[in-house]
């Protein structure tokens, strides 16, 4: 009698990814493995999101330029500081050492206000000078090189180097992980119905939602997206753009994607629903360049006179029909035109569409 067959190793792999797949509650999925030379090199301990910035790479550029100019003169400022306190700190130290010189000091030389104020003034040199080496100078090193003393930071990258792989672009990728608030995070994937967990899924859903929330990304750059919750993972943007750049991954994979990492079932993706149509997302985003077009001429104020009126028109009982559309179209044009705007020319060449959609 032959010897039972053992069953191959890819089918039980499937088999087995399959059953996982079965186990995860509706709102979450398994990592693609496309995306594996993505997460295989995040941290297990953090929450990710990505998304997409469609603004034009010039501006993105004018947004980046502020901290280099802001580190390049804390660099200055504090070579500045070394330069005319060093010699002074190397006085102090030869004076120690018992080689005398003008900052050697005897007390018996002086009187009790006079020595007072001079160990305060030594004391203020000492705080001033190694607060600014704590907390001011990594500043520059952590822009250039990443982070240098947060153990849990390493691997992250820095605004630099990042730059220098992906340069500006009009598309960009931005990954995000989570701050401390991940630390109380237990399985969320576990029923809303057996307490703590799904009190911690919550959170989880909460944190999520403010971070990908449409407004905020129309409203800032994805390098303003940082906060008391969120920071931008350098190193993990370059490896998404890498991903789209070889054509391993279309780019439409990162404009809204959350990875974590659950213990028993590996790199999980979270699905984010969104109760807009593809029409109204395309709404909104016509609005928010119409914004920024407008903002661009400093003539925002425009914007929400224009945004007032169709709010205030299309309110009024009776119903918003044909002829109120007309008359209210006139209104907005007469509007603009008072400001010096032709509104059929100016929302077609900042929204890039029919002018009836801003009407």
């Amino acid at each position: 009698m032959a010897p039972p067959r053992k069953p191959k190793q890819s089918a039980i792999k499937s088999k087995a990814s399959s059953s996982s797949s079965s186990e995860l509650p509706a709102p979450f999925k398994l990592a693609p493995e496309k995306l594996k030379p993505l997460y295989s090199n995040l941290s297990k301990k953090h929450v990710y999101v990505a998304h997409v910035d469609s603004r034009p790479r010039d501006f993105k550029r004018k947004i980046f330029v502020v901290p280099v100019l802001m580190n390049v003169a804390v660099a200055l400022l504090f070579a500045l500081r070394m330069w005319y306190v060093a010699p002074w700190y190397l006085r102090v130290v030869t004076s120690t050492l018992g080689y005398a010189n003008e900052t050697t000091v005897r007390a018996a030389d002086l009187s009790w206000r006079a020595g007072a104020l001079l160990v305060l003034r030594r004391c203020f040199t000492f705080i001033l000078d190694f607060s600014l080496a704590v907390f001011v100078w990594p500043w520059p090193i952590e822009f250039v090189f990443g982070p240098i003393m947060a153990k849990d930071a390493r691997g992250t990258g820095s605004p630099v180097g990042w730059r220098w792989v992906i340069g500006f672009r009009d598309q960009e990728i931005y990954v995000r992980r989570s701050r401390s608030w991940d630390q109380a995070l237990g399985d969320v994937t576990a029923d809303a119905a057996e307490g703590a967990e799904g009190r911690e899924r919550n959170v989880l859903w909460a944190h999520v939602r403010e971070a990908m929330s449409p407004l905020l990304l129309q409203q800032k750059t994805g390098y303003l997206t940082m906060n008391a919750d969120w920071d931008l993972d350098w190193s993990a943007m370059v490896h998404a753009t890498t991903l789209v750049d070889t054509e391993i991954v279309p780019l439409d994979t990162f404009r809204s994607l959350v990875l974590l990492h659950h213990k028993q079932h590996g790199w999980l993706i979270l699905e984010l629903a969104t109760s807009e149509t593809p029409k109204e997302e395309e709404r909104r985003r016509q609005v928010f360049a119409f914004r920024d077009a407008l903002q661009a001429l400093g003539k925002e104020d425009l914007f929400y006179r224009w945004i007032e009126i169709i709010q205030y028109e299309t309110s009024q009982p009776g119903g918003f029909s044909t002829e109120r559309q007309a008359e209210v179209a006139q209104k907005v044009r007469d509007l603009f035109k008072a400001s010096g705007i032709d509104f059929d020319k100016f929302w077609k060449e900042s929204v890039g569409t029919d002018t009836i959609d801003g009407l």
